[in-house]
């Protein structure tokens, strides 16, 4: 692989705004016609729950920023600023980001938007991150924080390959995690077939 790469600010390769301005609580309409995506609905690993977002309508005068593929959602707010990447394919309504979300749009054609959340979700960053929030009892960083983060870009192919591998692990990874529910599955069995059986040599 390669070592030639460019160092940019993220700003130089991507927008970045804020998510919906609610006033407050977010308003739950059961018939409403848009979804709202919320911390809890998302996981860097698997990207947005759409089946468990709120719905709700818009509140303000400004016509909604719909989320679009490709956009990444970074967390303003809590213990560890993770990103996830959106794909709206599977979205039962437009959508849009909560407040506490910040909205990050590619804009390079030299860019993959899954290896810039994958890059934001990596050691690097995330010290980065860790490093300049502020906050006492819920950390969270200002918008100027995320844009001047620093992304390394490699060409496209490299982008595939570090993907390729990162996919690779993440499965790997599952099929681990996998394992050991079985095993402990199996544990549970075989304790519970040995008290039942002590019950049976009792009576």
């Amino acid at each position: 692989m390669t070592r030639f790469f460019v160092k940019l600010h993220l700003n130089q390769i991507a927008t970045i705004s804020a998510g919906y301005p609610f006033r407050g609580k977010i308003p739950e309409y059961p018939e409403g016609n848009l979804a709202v995506v919320q911390m809890k609905d998302t996981s860097s690993e698997f990207g947005v729950d759409w089946m468990s977002c709120l719905r709700s309508e818009a509140t303000g005068k400004k016509a909604p920023d719909w989320l679009q593929t490709g956009d990444i959602l970074v967390a303003a707010r809590g213990n560890q600023n993770y990103a996830v990447l959106v794909d709206t394919r599977h979205a039962p309504l437009p959508a849009v980001a909560a407040p506490h979300f910040y909205v990050v749009r590619p804009q390079s054609d030299a860019l993959i938007p899954e290896f810039l959340a994958w890059q934001l979700n990596q050691q690097p960053c995330q010290r980065y991150f860790e490093l300049h929030a502020e906050g006492t009892l819920t950390k969270s960083i200002r918008r100027q924080v995320l844009e001047e983060a620093l992304i390394g870009l490699p060409s496209l192919a490299e982008q595939q390959t570090i993907l390729a591998m990162a996919r690779t692990l993440q499965e790997e990874r599952q099929l681990m995690q996998l394992l050991q529910h079985n095993g402990e599955q199996m544990m549970h069995a075989i304790a519970t077939r040995l008290l039942e059986q002590s019950d049976t040599d009792a009576s």
